[in-house]
């Protein structure tokens, strides 16, 4: 797996990597992630350029909401069974 940039983001802490054709977005907003695989082929010149294109406001604006509600999931979890 080859790191090819850390993108920044005042909410988000965003890694773009490179492996087996494919580049994985991971985002991370404290203990939680998400990871984002894009086929090089799916692109039209297959670069890190292209995807961080994908990267506009509304794609972070959901990726936000959906660590707001991954949260609340885990935090519904750990009350169900009493664990903090």
């Amino acid at each position: 797996m080859r790191h090819v940039a850390d993108i920044p983001h005042p909410a988000v802490k965003i890694t773009l990597l490179a492996w087996n054709g494919k580049f994985l977005l991971k985002l991370e907003q404290g203990n939680l992630e998400q990871t984002y695989k894009v086929a090089e082929l799916d692109l039209l010149t297959g670069t890190d350029a292209e995807v961080r294109e994908l990267l506009d406001d509304d794609f972070f604006a959901s990726a936000i909401a959906r660590f707001q509600a991954m949260r609340a999931d885990l935090q519904a979890a750990f009350d169900r069974h009493e664990l903090r």
